[in-house]
């Protein structure tokens, strides 16, 4: 009896089982929230649950996409996650350039306090920040895209720190013997070496912005009109006093997490290439 091949083949099977269940683990929690989104009321509530609605409907969509608060929300959360994604990367790649590349005293303590800056949990912030945002009499929007790069630009400034430390020093010898100054060596020739770390870093930004709640829960309490997507799906209601509208809260979960996905699958092969970058030096 070959004992090997059957050894190697009870690990391949375990390892096909193990990655299966981490499959399912993952994929399932999506795949409830689209057939739950699918169902009517009543299937909804009936016991034993059903893994595929009987009679597929799509009126849950259709009352999400009529309800303002939600695509008010939808508006607000694109307004906000766009805007943190863009200042952080247009602010981090600054810092990092800075960090990564330039020599100065205090860099190293620099790059540190930076990064003690993501530690602090949100709700330790929350109060004090509020207060500030009060006393300068700021609109819901603009307060929430500051308050959310508190966390996300120190995070893009360590990530694409570590990408332009990785980047040949050669390069910007070379186009210094040029003739290129550092703001044309750094946009010119660094800037699209780290595109990207700059897809991945951006993305991360983004999906932070669009899922944020607390803040924006806090920030949007005397303005409904200004409240994002997350809030928004909170705050829905039933037609009957203390029901809750669960095909509805599924059918948003699906709509609002469709534009992350999308987003992945367009720029798969560039946040393959960020995260791998620096791994293997030749």
């Amino acid at each position: 009896m070959n004992w090997k091949w059957i050894k190697n083949l009870l690990n391949r099977l375990s390892f096909w089982l193990l990655l299966g269940l981490i499959f399912v683990y993952l994929v399932f929690p999506f795949y409830w929230a689209i057939i739950s989104s699918l169902k009517t009321e009543a299937e909804l509530i009936q016991t034993p649950a059903t893994f595929w609605p009987h009679h597929p409907v799509l009126d849950n969509y259709i009352a999400i996409f009529r309800n303002e608060r939600f695509v008010q929300g939808i508006v607000n959360s694109a307004i906000v996650a766009t805007s943190t994604t863009l200042l952080c990367l247009a602010i981090g790649t600054f810092g990092a350039f800075a960090l990564g590349k330039l020599r100065f005293r205090g860099q190293t303590p620099s790059l540190y306090l930076i990064l003690a800056m993501t530690m602090f949990p949100q709700i330790a912030v929350l109060s004090g920040l509020y207060a500030v945002i009060r006393n300068l009499n700021l609109h819901p929007l603009p307060s929430m895209i500051l308050s959310y790069m508190l966390f996300t630009l120190p995070f893009t400034v360590w990530v694409l720190t570590s990408f332009f430390k990785g980047l040949p020093d050669e390069i910007m010898q070379s186009a210094q013997v040029d003739g290129a100054t550092p703001f044309q060596t750094f946009y010119l020739i660094l800037l699209p070496l780290t595109a990207p770390a700059l897809v991945t870093t951006g993305l991360m930004a983004f999906i932070a912005a669009w899922n944020e709640y607390l803040f924006a829960l806090t920030f949007t309490i005397i303005s409904p009109e200004s409240r994002t997507v997350p809030v928004a799906i909170a705050s829905f209601t039933g037609e009957i006093a203390h029901q809750e509208p669960f095909g509805e809260l599924m059918a948003a979960s699906v709509v609002v997490t469709v534009p992350l996905i999308l987003l992945v699958l367009v720029f798969q092969q560039r946040i393959v290439a960020g995260l791998t970058a620096g791994a293997v030096k030749g």
